[in-house]
């Protein structure tokens, strides 16, 4: 049985019985910014220490493409998103790109309001079933009132 106590920091948030996608091996990445200090492979990358993340280097919405070199199946995909600072609602949009055509299907559109320091972390786990996927696309919008908030992204892991 997999237990948490409420309000208490997760330390092993990924599920373990998945075989999460090698993206350094099988990928390239494209995005809009990111800060040095917290750039875009730190969220991706499959290792020990995620504990930097992704943050993006201004305001304002924000792109993470996922380009597969050859076409996939993703069953799943796994992201948190981490806000210790300011309370604001961000909204996610995935999307997906089949090999051999042109225009993206939105897979998924979700808000959430992070509201420190009680409310901090987002945890998403979707079971999905792409055939062929060539991109998949994460539009991050920081804050949908228009603040000077930054997109940030603690992992992003495919399976």
């Amino acid at each position: 049985m997999r237990k948490i106590m409420i309000n208490q920091v997760a330390k092993n948030i990924l599920p373990s019985d998945l075989n999460f996608l090698d993206l350094e091996q099988l990928a390239q990445v494209e995005f809009t910014s990111e800060c040095r200090e917290y750039p875009v492979e730190s969220a991706l990358l499959l290792t020990e220490d995620s504990s930097t993340g992704w943050q993006a280097a201004s305001s304002g919405e924000q792109t993470i493409r996922i380009v597969f070199d050859q076409p996939r199946i993703v069953e799943h995909i796994f992201l948190v998103i981490d806000e210790q600072q300011q309370s604001r609602t961000q909204e996610f949009v995935l999307c997906w790109l089949m090999d051999k055509e042109s225009a993206y299907r939105e897979l998924l559109r979700q808000q959430y309001h992070f509201s420190p320091p009680d409310t901090t972390r987002e945890i998403e786990h979707y079971e999905v079933r792409l055939d062929q996927v060539k991109t998949l696309e994460l539009r991050i919008m920081p804050d949908i009132n228009g603040g000077e908030a930054r997109a940030k992204l603690k992992q992003l892991r495919l399976a």
